[in-house]
């Protein structure tokens, strides 16, 4: 009699549990107050451990509010509890995937064998091995994926992003715009394919009709209200806020007039984004802010750029511009330690040739000459400092500490030849250095 009073104590405990998840935690959920939620469904999981409906609802929760790695935990904790739920499997692959774990990712959707998840998993997997940047691997699953998808013809059109075929990626992206509707993660990709060719125009025309959505349809996000000087509360790295693509468009906007030399419009570009506190804040956004706030804040511009080497993923352009910052200020140890510390652009190049993958190389390939090409203007200012100073003997030692790097430039052999020359001992070196220059070139000297 006592055992049967006892279950039935747990199971109205149970019925008591899902009540309260139900009524109390939807009105939460439906209002978007998703941090208020998890708050309540920990507590509710302290009690509860097993509960369906609350693993459920927290991983939806973390899901929204992109914290996907705790997202993973949930639906990791579901598939255990209910291994037969395919869907738990899936979002818990996504949620990897999402946080950037795509070895695990890919491991957990080589679980998932029932044929009507099929088409969802080839999608998912492709986007592993694009976000892993092994774009021949992407695009053999794209090929994969029906013709009809509207995905598919955006897929395609992001290879062709990372190939560096902006035109053809863009008019692939309008064509997705056109079927899809207005979009606006489609409308940031065509902005952003018309600023790699250079378009600024066209390209501030669609983060103007990013921006102005963003504003009409979500005036709880707050754009501008920093730049007007209104304080106002974070609003949180929500799905809405990602789905606005506001993040994107006012960082690229940042970007556009920092090229164009409009430093304090670049900077109220990056006020006037959706407010949110620093831990909070993107790599792209941590990134522009230290670039557009170096000249008063370079500390903690450096500070922010160190730490982002450290993430993983993080913005191509970190290491570049860290590197000619350090020039800039003339922390050159600090460059050269930056310099060997992330070798890994020489090897990526070098690995791509063992694979003999052609297309790899050529993107790892345009890659490092776009920092090559910054840093050795950087490199010769630097030298010509002591070259003044007719301190040869320093000048030849800055250019060994870039051998590595440079050995391939024929600016920095042309250097190196006159550095050479100039020591007096040194002509046979010298020579060795001239000889090639004027070789590729023989026909020109000749004239």
């Amino acid at each position: 009699m006592g055992r049967g009073l006892k279950s039935l104590h747990v199971a109205l405990q149970f019925i008591a549990c899902y009540i309260l998840i139900f009524t109390i935690m939807f009105p939460f959920i439906k209002d978007h107050r998703y941090s208020e939620a998890a708050q309540i469904l920990n507590h509710i999981l302290d009690s509860y451990p097993s509960s369906r409906a609350a693993l459920s609802l927290m991983a939806y929760c973390y899901f929204y509010m992109q914290d996907f790695v705790n997202a993973a935990n949930c639906y990791e904790h579901l598939t255990i509890l209910f291994p037969e739920n395919e869907d738990y499997r899936l979002y818990y692959a996504q949620s990897l995937y999402q946080a950037c774990l795509y070895d695990e990712a890919m491991k957990v959707t080589c679980q998932i064998e029932k044929p009507e998840y099929a088409g969802a998993i080839t999608k998912l997997q492709a986007a592993i091995k694009y976000g892993e940047e092994d774009l021949q691997g992407a695009k053999s699953l794209v090929d994969q994926s029906s013709a009809d998808d509207p995905d598919t013809e955006i897929n395609l059109a992001c290879l062709l992003y990372k190939e560096n075929r902006y035109e053809e990626a863009c008019q692939k992206f309008t064509t997705a715009l056109q079927v899809a509707g207005n979009q606006p993660h489609l409308s940031y990709n065509i902005s952003l394919c018309h600023y790699r060719m250079k378009q600024f125009a066209p390209s501030l025309k669609h983060i103007a009709d990013i921006i102005e959505r963003g504003i009409r349809e979500h005036p709880e996000l707050s754009v501008g209200m920093t730049t007007e000087g209104i304080e106002v509360r974070s609003v949180g790295n929500t799905l809405t806020l990602h789905e606005t693509a506001l993040i994107e468009a006012f960082n690229l906007k940042s970007a556009i007039e920092y090229q164009l030399k409009n430093y304090e419009s670049a900077r109220e570009a990056l006020t006037d984004m959706p407010p949110r506190s620093e831990e909070e804040l993107d790599a792209v956004t941590l990134h522009n802010q230290a670039l557009m706030n170096m000249d008063t804040k370079p500390t903690e511009g450096f500070e922010k750029l160190q730490f982002l080497l450290g993430q993983n993923p993080f913005p191509p352009e970190t290491f570049g511009n860290l590197l000619l910052l350090y020039c800039k200020y003339e922390y050159f140890h600090l460059a050269a330690d930056v310099l060997a510390e992330n070798a890994h652009l020489t090897y990526k190049v070098q690995e791509g040739r063992k694979k003999q993958d052609d297309e790899e190389v050529k993107i790892a390939l345009n890659e490092y000459d776009e920092v090559l090409e910054k840093f050795i203007p950087v490199l010769m200012a630097q030298a010509k400092i002591y070259w003044d100073l007719e301190n040869y003997a320093k000048v030849e030692q800055i250019f060994r500490k870039s051998v590595e790097f440079c050995s391939e430039s024929d600016i920095w052999k042309l250097n190196v030849a006159h550095v050479l020359f100039m020591q007096e001992n040194k002509f046979k070196d010298a020579a060795g250095f001239y000889e090639p220059i004027v070789k590729k070139h023989y026909d020109n000297v000749l004239c």
